[in-house]
């Protein structure tokens, strides 16, 4: 939280900031509050910590600082906020573990409208009366009673130096860095001065932009100016004609001034300011707001900026300033000049922005159109303005601007002009849309791609502000509203980095260069490695590339220096020569050339010819998964610490498998590298063998110059080198009955594996045995192709290729329910496996509840009734359409690799009774270490205050599993039942002669017995293991089961869409700890949202991953998860097979977010019915806004299809 006194609005301002991007210069005369400064485990926890903690909000805990710190500064500057509020202040916040239910559940108990129902069920503060607030499952998993209340006058007061502060003269400051001067002028004199001095300059208010630019686009800035002092600047002005900003005005404090304008001024004077601030609430997040300036955004030139539309089409007025004096400009289609050019002169500063009053016959609309609705960029944006003549609604001026549609902002000048003195009807519309479609034109090979979703967005965009207006035109003139319909017309450490190339042969790698840059220690490559450069799972990756790099992202070399920037520096003075090859980048490619990673697996059962001629119908199709990204909060971290004798080293890793990262090529013994893991902030399967390649590199490094060295990866960084889920391309020939039975099916499928094996085959074998979901089919040929490509390698994901598999069973299934005609629930519950069938890979299903499940989450979700009301909805609603599906999910537990289904455990026995418990386990969130300490306690007989688990350790327990594949309760929670089950055994002479005796009473005897109170203990799973070639075995040990039943609504127009409710119905057995079991299940779950309706991986056609980073890469925020979810576990199912009748959780949820999915395809079906189009259609996977709009065939995308 940033803390300052602001001397023009005379008060003292809270706020929230990334810490990445605000400058530490910017920072004189500011207090700053981290979540260490607000309360404490030692001491005592602030409300907003106890909170977040308490309702299980927090799992592998990296973003919970962050979100604390949202939730406090919210609190410090309103202690009694709305849900809307808290939920706004979360708008620039993330988390990939939890869902985000928890977390808004604990913190809504500090609404006025929060707690369970505000205290005021059904009153006006009840929340089923708030249509668009989170409605959740009932507080059950805690009791909001014990929490503390929040006492505002309890905090921190402001620091009484800096109030000091505020009747001195402020005095122009200037910081001097190796390379860039920021200096801080408190004068409009001064600031005109030295942009005169220094013309290239760049001003910073925010650091938002030229942060980033520095960061991430490598760009240097020498001379920083920052006017945030410059009372000129920031003023406000009410003048007659609108409403004056200071350039370097904040956008929340815009945000502040017009919303009260709007309050206060007639509704026709406040049109654009209407517009604004519906483009301001989806501008980024709060964190941003509060910080960058609208001055900075106009001169940031963005073509996909989300105010400069609106500027543009209301004429706004921009004041200049230069030594020269002022001059007005209009901020109209000559302003911007070229791409992130204007025509503002580099002596020049931008000092005021009018947005001016709306008239009596204006109406304004602004829309923008991304990937999420919370804090994205936009892909198109828009703001539009009409003036009609005097009383009638005949078009007097109309201005379209558009952003995301060229290389500036611009405006539709001819479709502007074409519509002049035209009245407001359904012939201007279609004659708007016709010269639009013609006007707002892209190239095939446009910057951004997308080009038909950007195009038919213009036109929609005209339509939507076309409705509004004609809605508000008869409001005025008290006339019927005529609708359009389609038939009239989206420190000691040292640092370290890597260097990236394509695709290519290298000749030589000259670092001499970055010896020059301050701190560099030395440049390590492929020759410093001691021991084999070779490795990965199947040895056939390099340490560092030798002669060829293999995809973008593969590391040559590493400089390390002696901190982190100057070894960015070091890097990027590193000289490569290379020779570019042709790469293999898709799956589509690879099949071409047979670039496959042998061998290719198979299963069969039955006679699938026999199986289609004896069937009714026979379909064929395919379909696309696209990749996801890990996104782990904690990006790959490493601080290797040599320990000077015999080789001896101590890894510190974020890693999931500890036994890989003991790495072989130091060229010494296991047994001297020691590998100790406290917890990671998320894993996801990203952990479990990609951080070796880093790991290492650092560990290579440390040994080289014998003194510890870290490294963390940026994000962008990671995302390049450490690969993601696998990419799927599913063809599939299904034959059924006219009753929707299934009896045939052929599936291929082709994985996209990277440039190396890693896991892609357990992966491929994952797929080819869910590729059943839960559907009994007699006759099955299945194979699995695992593409060889020049992308970094793929790897493990939580689901490990089971989400794949199941995707296409889905897909096919959904084609043939519509094919029959029938509902697509009866055709899925027609086709589920019953108890004691055998599925396709001839295992017998035991103790099956899915049908249970499924029955279950009919009844709770109120499946039918709900589908009556959707139906009715659609035929309502032309331009928004509903959708539901109830989707089934069968998971199979084990590792598919049979040696991996072991673990080790070890405890100690303390003389005061304590006890330490270590396992193989490893904790990223999960709750692991939470349930094996429930293990222990339960085991022993003592409560869990008395067990206290420090890390997971090599030296501890070695030849760990990795933690993957659902099953690390189960093994890891046997092995510590086997070694406490081993001290109770060596406990019980004592305790039968004293059996009144306490814990501790018999731990002190035993000592004094000497009787040994350390014992380990070890568990593998019995029985498992399949041959592929023969389909005999038995690769689980058993099964979870869960059904989802999802409702959404799709904005046909756009292709957003929207959460509106969700039920899971889950089988976890016996849970061990319930609060854990549904914090997994949920956040499965809105991880599954992303990988299926948002997250997208785009590639260069030489394999450069274009989205790199939370600015390009979207994963679900809080506002895209359901807005009614309810989760709930499935009673009296005990499983036999597993540590105290409980069931593996981790996984099996998330391909239930099909739901979602399938969902949305049931509301493209309507949009389509209602233009007339009923035939099948392709909809791949993710369901982004562009997939969804262009299926939703209108007379837009037909126009602009036409025109293409």
């Amino acid at each position: 939280m940033i803390s300052k006194y602001d001397p023009f609005q005379k008060k003292i301002l809270h706020h929230t900031a990334n810490a990445c991007l605000f400058p530490i210069c910017a920072l004189h005369h500011v207090a700053v509050t981290t979540v260490e400064g607000i309360g404490n485990t030692k001491s005592r926890l602030h409300p907003a910590q106890e909170r977040i903690a308490k309702s299980h909000g927090s799992q592998c805990g990296f973003c919970t600082p962050g979100i604390v710190m949202s939730m406090y500064t919210l609190l410090r500057n309103k202690p009694k906020p709305k849900m809307e509020d808290i939920e706004d202040a979360f708008q620039g916040n993330l988390c990939r573990c939890t869902g985000y239910r928890p977390i808004l559940e604990g913190y809504r108990t500090f609404a006025v409208n929060g707690g369970c129902c505000g205290g005021k069920a059904n009153g006006s503060g009840c929340c089923m009366n708030e249509k668009e607030s989170m409605t959740m499952m009932p507080s059950s998993l805690f009791d909001s009673s014990k929490f503390q209340p929040l006492d505002p006058t309890q905090e921190p007061i402001f620091p009484p130096e800096l109030m000091t502060q505020r009747n001195k003269e402020q005095k122009q400051v200037c910081f001097k860095g190796e390379r860039v001067m920021w200096i801080q002028p408190t004068t409009l004199q001064e600031l005109v001065a030295l942009k005169s001095q220094y013309p290239n300059a760049k001003l910073v208010v925010g650091n938002t932009e030229v942060g980033i630019e520095m960061r991430l686009k490598n760009m240097l800035y020498p001379v920083i100016l920052a006017p945030a002092w410059i009372p000129e600047m920031n003023a406000v002005q009410h003048t007659e004609t609108g409403v004056t900003f200071g350039a370097a005005c904040t956008l929340s404090s815009v945000e502040e001034v017009l919303r009260k304008a709007v309050a206060e001024l007639p509704s026709y004077k406040t049109e654009i300011f209407q517009a604004a601030l519906e483009q301001l609430r989806w501008f980024a997040g709060p964190q941003i707001r509060n910080v960058a300036a609208l001055g900075g955004n106009i001169m940031t030139a963005s073509p996909i900026s989300d105010l400069n539309p609106v500027l543009m089409a209301s004429g706004s007025k921009l004041t200049l300033i230069s030594m020269e004096g002022k001059r007005t400009v209009t901020m109209d289609e000559k302003f911007f000049t070229g791409y992130r050019k204007t025509i503002v002169k580099p002596e020049e500063v931008l000092l005021s922005v009018e947005i001016p009053y709306s008239k009596e016959g204006e109406y304004f609309s602004a829309f923008k159109q991304a990937y999420r609705r919370e804090d994205d960029i936009a892909i198109v944006t828009c703001g539009m303005r009409v003036l009609f003549q005097h009383g009638t609604s005949r078009v007097q001026e109309v201005k379209l601007s558009y952003g995301g549609m060229a290389p500036t902002t611009i405006l539709a000048l001819k479709t502007c002009q074409e519509n002049l003195s035209w009245d407001w009807n359904e012939k201007l519309l279609q004659d708007a849309c016709r010269l639009l479609a013609g006007e707002m034109d892209l190239s095939p090979s446009a910057p951004g791609g997308m080009v038909e979703f950007r195009r038919t967005l213009t036109l929609s965009f005209f339509f939507k502000f076309y409705l509004t207006v004609l809605q508000k035109l008869s409001k005025h003139q008290n006339g019927p509203v005529s609708v359009a319909r389609e038939g009239s017309w989206g420190k000691s450490e040292l640092y370290i980095i890597t260097l990236l190339l394509l695709l290519s042969f290298y000749s030589s790698v000259d670092a001499s260069e970055a010896q020059s840059v301050p701190g560099f220690v030395c440049f390590v490559s492929a020759k410093d490695v001691p021991g084999s450069n070779i490795t990965g799972i199947a040895n056939d990756e390099t340490v560092f590339a030798e002669d060829v790099v293999t995809c973008v992202g593969h590391i040559i070399g590493a400089v390390i220096a002696d901190t982190q920037e100057h070894s960015r520096r070091a890097a990027k003075a590193v000289k490569i020569k290379y020779e570019e090859l042709k790469p293999i980048v898709t799956i589509q490619e690879a099949i071409e050339k047979q670039s496959f990673i042998k061998p290719i697996k198979r299963i069969k059962k039955g006679d699938v010819k026999k199986g289609f001629e004896e069937s009714d119908h026979v379909l064929e199709g395919e379909m696309y998964i696209g990749g996801q990204e890990h996104f782990y909060l904690e990006t790959h971290c490493t601080l290797a610490v040599p320990k000077g004798e015999d080789g001896e080293m101590e890894l510190f890793v974020s890693t999931q498998n500890l036994m890989k990262t003991q790495v072989g090529s130091l060229g010494v013994p296991s047994n001297r590298i020691v590998v100790r893991v406290k917890r990671m902030g998320g894993g996801f399967g990203g952990k479990e063998t990609r951080n070796t390649i880093l790991t290492t590199v650092v560990a290579v490094a440390a040994f080289k110059i014998g003194r510890p060295v870290r490294c963390m990866l940026d994000r962008d960084e990671d995302m390049l080198i450490s690969g993601g889920r696998h990419p799927f391309l599913g063809r599939y020939k299904v034959g059924f009955m006219k009753n929707g039975k299934v009896k045939s099916l052929e599936v291929s499928y082709y994985s996209n594996g990277g440039n190396s094996a890693d896991l892609s085959h357990g992966v491929m074998d994952r797929a080819l045995l869910h590729l059943d979901n839960s559907y009994n089919i007699p006759n099955v040929s299945s194979m699995g192709f695992v593409c060889k490509t020049n992308l970094s390698s793929n790897t493990a994901f939580r689901g490990f290729g089971g989400p794949q598999g199941m995707m296409i069973a889905e897909c096919w299934m959904s084609d043939l329910a519509r094919k029959c005609g029938l509902p697509p629930e009866e055709v899925r519950k027609i086709n589920l496996y019953h108890e004691g069938d055998l599925t396709h890979f001839n295992q017998k299903l035991e103790g099956f509840t899915l049908r249970r499940c499924w029955d279950e989450c009919l009844s709770s979700s109120n499946y039918h009734a709900r589908k009556k009301l959707i139906e009715e909805f659609n035929k309502q609603n032309r331009w928004k359409k509903r959708g539901m599906c109830i989707i089934p999910t069968k998971f199979g537990i084990s590792f598919t690799v049979p040696f991996l289904n072991q673990a080790g455990a070890l405890v100690h026995v303390y003389t005061d009774g304590s006890v330490l418990l270590t396992h193989g386990g490893t904790e990223m969130g999960q709750g692991l270490h939470t349930k094996m300490i429930q293990v222990a306690s339960r085991s022993l007989g003592i409560p869990t205050s008395k067990i206290y688990i420090s890390e997971t350790s090599t030296n501890t327990v070695p030849n760990t599993s990795p933690t993957a594949a659902s099953v690390s309760a189960d093994i890891n929670g046997m092995a510590v039942h086997n070694a406490c089950q081993t001290i109770l055994k060596r406990l019980e002479p004592i305790k039968q002669s004293n059996p009144k005796g306490s814990w501790e009473d018999w731990i002190k005897t035993a000592y004094e017995n000497c009787i040994s109170l350390s014992a380990t203990g070890f568990y593998r799973i019995p029985d498992v293991g399949y041959n592929f070639e023969t389909n005999e075995g038995k690769p689980f040990h058993y099964f979870s089961y869960g059904v989802a039943c999802s409702e959404v609504e799709i904005d046909c127009l756009t292709g957003d869409h929207k959460n509106v409710r969700t039920d899971v119905v889950m089988d976890v057995g016996t849970s061990l700890n319930p609060a854990i079991d549904i914090g997994q299940i949920e956040g499965a779950f809105v991880q599954g949202i992303g990988l299926f309706t948002m997250e997208e991986l785009r590639y260069s056609p030489e394999g450069n991953l274009y989205t790199r980073g939370p600015g390009m890469y979207k994963i679900p925020a809080f506002g895209d998860i359901p807005t009614e979810f309810y989760v709930s576990l499935l009673r009296d199912c005990p499983n036999s097979k597993a540590i105290y009748s409980s069931k593996a959780v981790g996984e099996p949820p998330l391909f239930l977010s099909a739901s979602v999915f399938y969902a949305i395809k049931d509301a493209i079906y309507s949009a389509r019915e209602d233009s007339g189009v009923t035939e099948p259609f392709r909809l791949d996977s993710p369901a982004t806004p562009e997939r969804i709009r262009n299926a939703c065939v209108d007379t837009f995308t037909k126009m602009v299809t036409v025109l293409s």
